[in-house]
């Protein structure tokens, strides 16, 4: 029959996950993995247009038991009522696709949602690649020819059909000036196919379940889909049933763990699946491995042990050096790391994560060669395949992605002199012209804080990170050595304090900023405030704005949430500079902001804590403020979501 063979295809396609270096016989189960996820329902519309690196801080620290989860199984049973399209967002490496993968093998192994008759999934990077008209049935028995023998979907047969990666897709979506089309043998273009069936004119009765990073969920119209999940990746128990999964020795899986929760940004981190499996590699070596040196202590340290780590694994298994040092490079793993970081650099600049051979091409880089290190070092550049076996290439994750563009730039400074990060034609690119890599820095934050989204967020921090003396020790037999003189830490420090202090700052950038001063070096300030706040002297001090936004820093950064925010409490050096405390209404349980001179600005700020993902602020004080009619409004909208 033509289900038993979709189950037989569906059980040989996701039976096994893929990691690190496994070949076949080795490669990991997924039920042996698979760790459960916290998916809950909806989710902020406030959030889609910034980059996922925000996303991050703000979902982890919110991920909590009072919002009621999802049941995996029954995503398509809501408590209104069945539905026929669910579309599930997340961040990049959130578990999106793994969680499909988990229904879909549990379907074909005949142990939930027995009701479906046929799961067919389809991805956006093998659908981009149709060029020529065909009907919905026909690219469906391209996939999967079994459904030759399947005439007709109207005498009742119940399909699910999976369009997997939204945020991949190339194909342009008009839903509201695309032409109907109401057969599924009827060639047509992609994107009326895509519209279509989305819309409901094709298989009207089917399911479908589109997945998607949360920038892309928008070109869905919402009248086209009836319920909207969202992965918000590990609470912090199932952070650890992870490591233990991973780490069969529980003394090893508990040191990986104390290792985590002591360092405030992994620990954040590692609520996402693909950054838990990244610290767990790179921990479970360097343990071990005492010879290596100190425990990454932040997040350029760990990505670039996990690079080296990887390359060197790679040589160890293919190459037969056992014994050797996995942070020796041949010439050949050099050359092809930096084709890799350039091509990192573009895809970040043009903000795509998926290339195929033309993108490469472009780049410099020969297909055998991309081949022939995907296949070797599978976890730093995935090489997949799609219909006729074309080949699609990504990095294994946008972070992974924007580490190495970080390394191009900081490769381009060292061996060319150049600022690749200046406007093109402008004398800071040109060979001739002598720049610093103070200048580089320096640029590299401008262009973070002029990109309103973070879109340069995380490409930042690790470019500061790799410009420390010690993270370029550990990259010494990649990179060439550096002049001295090159670089000003304390001259790049002072810039982004002064960017803190500037009062247009909002506060994801002040947020950003305090974490480029962390890899850096930098935690004096921080530090500072810390111990008043330990001490129970914060509010004898007199907070200047820069202390101000330290202070938010802090306590957004926490994983704690406040009992009460009380902000006349705390004294300011200028009365403007309360508005840089704001923030912190999103981290309490009850906020007092009454007679504070608040404005429209400043309920905007409210506005927007009030609107994140199960926000924890019950009770809200805004007496004796002038907020007028449009701030009332900014608060009714924060409060309505």
């Amino acid at each position: 029959r033509c289900q038993e063979k979709i189950k037989e295809t569906l059980r040989r396609k996701f039976w096994h996950v893929h990691e690190g270096l496994a070949l076949p016989k080795t490669q990991v189960v997924l039920y042996d993995t698979y760790t459960e996820l916290f998916i809950t329902e909806g989710g902020s519309d406030a959030v889609k247009a910034e980059h996922e690196v925000r996303l991050i801080e703000k979902v982890d620290k919110n991920c909590s038991n009072q919002e009621n989860p999802v049941n995996l199984t029954g995503i398509f049973r809501s408590p209104s009522g069945d539905v026929r399209t669910v579309l599930t967002k997340g961040i990049a490496g959130i578990g999106k696709t793994i969680s499909v993968q988990k229904f879909m093998l549990d379907w074909a192994e005949n142990s939930a949602n027995q009701d479906i008759d046929l799961i067919i999934p389809l991805f956006f990077r093998d659908l981009n690649l149709e060029k020529e008209p065909c009907s919905l049935m026909e690219l469906m028995r391209k996939f999967y020819p079994e459904l030759k023998e399947i005439e007709s979907f109207e005498n009742g047969i119940k399909i699910l059909l999976v369009l997997d990666g939204l945020d991949e897709c190339r194909i342009h979506l008009d839903f509201y000036n695309t032409r109907t089309c109401c057969d599924i043998m009827e060639p047509i273009s992609m994107d009326v196919l895509l519209t279509n069936l989305i819309k409901g004119n094709l298989l009207p009765k089917s399911l479908l379940w589109i997945t998607s990073r949360p920038a892309a969920t928008n070109q869905i119209p919402s009248e086209c889909v009836q319920r909207v999940t969202e992965v918000r990746g590990f609470s912090d128990p199932q952070k650890e049933e992870y490591f233990h999964k991973k780490c069969k020795d529980p003394h090893m899986a508990n040191l990986m763990i104390n290792h985590v929760k002591s360092s405030q940004s992994m620990h954040m981190m590692c609520h996402i699946p693909i950054f838990c499996w990244i610290t767990a590699t790179v921990l479970d070596i360097l343990i071990r491995d005492s010879e290596i040196g100190e425990i990454p202590k932040n997040q350029t340290q760990l990505y670039i042990h996990y690079l080296l780590i990887q390359t060197g694994l790679k040589n160890r298994k293919y190459q037969k050096a056992i014994n050797g040092d996995l942070r020796k490079l041949t010439q050949s793993d050099k050359s092809m790391i930096l084709n890799l970081a350039k091509l990192a650099f573009q895809g970040m600049t043009k903000d795509t994560l998926i290339f195929y051979e033309a993108d490469l091409k472009e780049c410099g880089i020969s297909i055998n060669e991309a081949a022939e290190f995907s296949s070797l070092c599978t976890q730093l550049f995935r090489e997949e395949f799609g219909l006729y076996r074309k080949r699609v290439f990504c990095f294994l994750h946008l972070s992974i992605q924007e580490h190495l563009a970080a390394i191009h730039v900081l490769n381009q400074y060292l061996n060319e002199g150049m600022n690749v990060l200046a406007s093109s034609g402008s004398q800071s690119t040109k060979h001739n012209q002598k720049t610093t890599l103070t200048n580089v820095l320096k640029s590299a934050v401008v262009k973070a804080l002029e990109n309103n989204s973070g879109h340069f967020d995380q490409f930042l921090r690790f470019l500061l990170g790799l410009s420390t003396e010690c993270n370029r020790q550990l990259l010494q037999n990649l990179l060439p050595p550096m002049e001295k003189e090159s670089l000003d830490n304390d001259k790049i420090v002072q810039f982004i304090r002064d960017k803190i202090a500037e009062e247009a700052r909002t506060e994801t950038e002040t947020i950003n900023l305090f974490h480029c001063l962390k890899e850096l070096g930098d935690i004096g300030l921080v530090n500072e405030i810390q111990e008043s706040l330990d001490s129970g002297t914060i509010c004898d001090m007199e907070l200047n704005p820069v202390q101000c936004s330290a202070l938010a820093y802090i306590i957004l950064m926490s994983k704690n949430v406040m009992e009460v925010f009380d902000l006349k409490k705390y004294k300011t050096t200028q009365a403007s500079s309360r508005h840089r405390l704001l923030p912190i209404v999103r981290a309490s349980k009850k906020a007092i902001l009454c007679d504070c001179e608040l404005s429209r600005k400043s309920c905007e700020i409210v506005a927007s804590g009030l609107r994140i993902a199960n926000s924890p602020v019950r009770e809200l004080d805004l007496s004796h403020n002038p907020i007028e009619d449009d701030g009332f409004f900014d608060l009714c909208k924060g409060l309505k979501s």
